[in-house]
């Protein structure tokens, strides 16, 4: 038995914690990584929110918060993660195998869901590295076409190599077997690379000064509007500040389970 495994075989459930198995890894370059786990039958969550998920360290469970990647509908539950070299839990979490053993919350939590938001006509999903993953599970929704005429997707990342499931996201979810016929209609994916050449460049900033953002085939003025625009914003947190502080002063109010509104971020991830 690896260390590795070794390891994972001396978690336990708690009142907090179910222990599950890891079902898949991918690894799309040297410093991102997928995987999906299995779902307790118990499981529930809407689609765009977090759960804790994490490994035992010391006798205790470290845990880290991670949005949950697949749709609120299916059998395992997928996450994007970082490598960070001395990250306490992603340095030994990058090293996880078919098989293996992780904790995983039993409470899912969070801003990045649709009953946050107004009624609108066009939403934008504004991401930065893996602050994709809560909009790969909203996306995924049936729900979410019904409520939006329109959806554009912003993945902003630093290389080529970062634009985890770009395949899928350029297909329109060709082949999903719930949503592919209003994502084909409805959803737009815009991919941009900020350090390597690419057919869209710069920052989320940068593709709104240039009109790139509501460009076609996104329908509507060229410019947000707070009559119909609805956005979420997931990433870095010098984007989401920055984006936050234009939308305020843009006539944008900030939304909460409690009280929906223009636009959500994810404070959880920020404060």
């Amino acid at each position: 038995m690896s260390d590795r495994i070794a390891a994972s075989a001396h978690l336990a459930p708690s009142a907090s914690l179910s222990v599950e198995e890891v079902c898949s890894v991918r690894h799309w370059n040297e410093h991102l990584f997928s995987f999906s786990i299995t779902r307790p039958s118990s499981f529930r969550f809407r689609s765009g929110e977090f759960v804790m998920i994490g490994l035992p360290s010391e006798g205790r469970p470290l845990l880290r918060a991670y949005s949950i990647a697949s749709p609120s509908y299916a059998d395992e539950l997928e996450f994007l993660s970082i490598k960070v070299p001395d990250g306490p839990l992603t340095s030994r979490l990058q090293n996880i195998g078919k098989g293996d053993k992780i904790f995983l919350g039993r409470k899912p939590t969070g801003t990045l869901v649709a009953d946050a938001l107004l009624p609108g006509k066009r939403l934008f999903l504004l991401s930065t590295g893996t602050g994709l993953a809560p909009f790969l599970s909203l996306i995924r929704d049936p729900d979410i076409y019904e409520r939006f005429d329109q959806i554009l997707l912003v993945h902003c990342v630093r290389q080529v190599s970062d634009l985890a499931f770009r395949e899928l996201l350029e297909g329109q979810l060709a082949g999903d077997p719930l949503v592919q016929d209003q994502a084909l209609l409805q959803l737009h994916y815009l991919p941009t690379v900020t350090r390597e050449a690419f057919r869209n460049t710069g920052r989320i900033g940068n593709l709104i000064d240039n009109g790139i953002l509501f460009a076609h085939p996104l329908v509507g003025p060229r410019h947000f509007d707070p009559e119909s625009d609805r956005i979420m914003l997931c990433g870095s947190m010098a984007m989401i500040r920055e984006m936050q502080a234009e939308l305020v002063q843009l006539g944008f109010t900030e939304g909460s389970n409690a009280s929906p509104g223009d636009f959500v971020i994810e404070r959880a991830f920020v404060d």
